[in-house]
């Protein structure tokens, strides 16, 4: 549960496009057809998916405070935090290196097509925003990272083939002069963005009556115990009497 809970909230609550607005140069640039959003989308979903565990790996086992004291107590209080950003980006470009030798070996096409934007993967901030809220959040098993890997890059996307569609039909649209181009793609960016946000209560809404429920038995404990400091009052006050 989980799992399933971390993948579609990292695809829809927390999207990588509509949430926090990371890889947008690649987003809008390559999303004027369908077929080279979708072989972008693809390698950005491998990359994520391969990177963020990794990353997790070097976290858990180098980086954080107290990673290497499984070299020994002498390394326990080595802190190489400091390291994240080098070693996080170094993983991602040789991921993003492997990606541009397979698609320049199976297809050409799509190679060309992408141009400089498939190397520019490996300084995408969606792709670097991916390891560092993995780290941020404190993600805690290799699972629940390699699901938040597969889910972001699946936002992702999902986000560019959803733009590259519509992009490819408000092409023969009659569209004001000003607004075309980059004018109307960020508008319909911002309204696919509010829709996402509805996403936003599939996961909250049982956590916000699960929060509600103790709220009312403690009400109803303070007024119980009034009740009883009341009726001791009125005991004493009788025997007073």
């Amino acid at each position: 549960m989980e799992h399933l809970e971390l993948f579609f909230k990292s695809i829809f609550i927390d999207n990588m496009v509509f949430a926090t607005f990371l890889g947008m140069c690649s987003y809008l640039a390559v999303s004027k057809k369908v077929t080279t959003a979708v072989g972008l989308g693809a390698a950005v979903i491998f990359v994520l998916a391969v990177t963020v565990p990794l990353n997790w790996l070097l976290d858990q086992y180098i980086l954080q405070p107290g990673a290497l004291s499984w070299l020994g107590a002498d390394y326990a209080e080595y802190d190489l935090s400091f390291l994240s950003f080098i070693l996080f980006i170094a993983t991602i470009a040789t991921m993003v290196q492997l990606v541009e030798i397979i698609v320049e070996k199976f297809s050409p096409s799509l190679y060309n097509s992408l141009g400089i934007f498939l190397p520019l993967i490996a300084v995408n901030c969606a792709i670097l925003g991916g390891s560092l809220f993995m780290q941020s959040r404190e993600i805690a098993t290799l699972g629940l990272a390699t699901t938040y890997g597969i889910g972001s890059g699946i936002g992702w996307f999902l986000a560019i083939l959803a733009i590259a569609a519509i992009r490819e039909k408000i092409r023969y649209s009659n569209i004001p002069a000003p607004l075309r181009g980059l004018g109307i793609t960020f508008i319909v960016t911002g309204l696919m963005a509010i829709g996402f946000m509805s996403f936003g209560g599939m996961l909250t809404g049982g956590d916000e009556e699960a929060k509600e429920a103790p709220k009312t038995e403690a009400v109803k404990e303070i007024k119980a115990k009034e009740m009883e400091k009341k009726e001791l009052a009125n005991n004493t006050k009788e025997i007073i009497e």
